[in-house]
């Protein structure tokens, strides 16, 4: 399967999610850029589409996909990809730590990040997102969000 039908096939299977009230894509407000992010478990990719990026589909794997965009300036025009320098890391309940290790993907006019980590059934994470786009002054700015998971298999 060649990368264009994977960069469709991911879109339509994220407006799937959507579509279905799955956890969808959300984003922070950071000055001029909105950064999008979402959580899944990484055996809800489809194997075609996991295979081009060289994801695992695992029960106990899971993937973070974050994009920056400098905001539009006005209704009528798009929101334009960046790229960025992004520190991203998670922890769990206890304390446990989850090292996540981000990958720079950049096809036609998309530039996003994906990174994999282990998880366990019923697990909450909160991620830390530091977030510093490209041609920016200002220093990184840093948020997180919580999400928990699920291990079917």
């Amino acid at each position: 399967m060649n990368r264009q039908f994977a960069v469709l096939s991911i879109t339509a299977f994220a407006l799937l999610l959507a579509s279905f009230g799955a956890p969808a894509q959300q984003f922070e407000e950071i000055g001029d850029y909105r950064v999008h992010y979402s959580a899944m478990n990484t055996r809800m990719l489809p194997p075609d589409v996991a295979g081009a990026y060289g994801i695992q589909r695992s029960a106990n794997r899971a993937m973070i996909n974050i994009a920056v965009l400098r905001k539009a300036e006005s209704d009528s025009e798009m929101d334009v990809p960046v790229r960025a320098a992004l520190d991203v890391s998670a922890v769990n309940l206890t304390g446990q730590p989850r090292g996540i290790e981000m990958q720079e993907i950049e096809e036609e006019d998309a530039v996003y990040y994906i990174g994999t980590f282990r998880i366990a059934n019923e697990e909450t994470l909160t991620f830390t997102v530091a977030v510093a786009p490209e041609g920016s002054a200002a220093p990184p700015e840093t948020f997180t969000f919580q999400q928990k998971f699920y291990v079917d298999e």
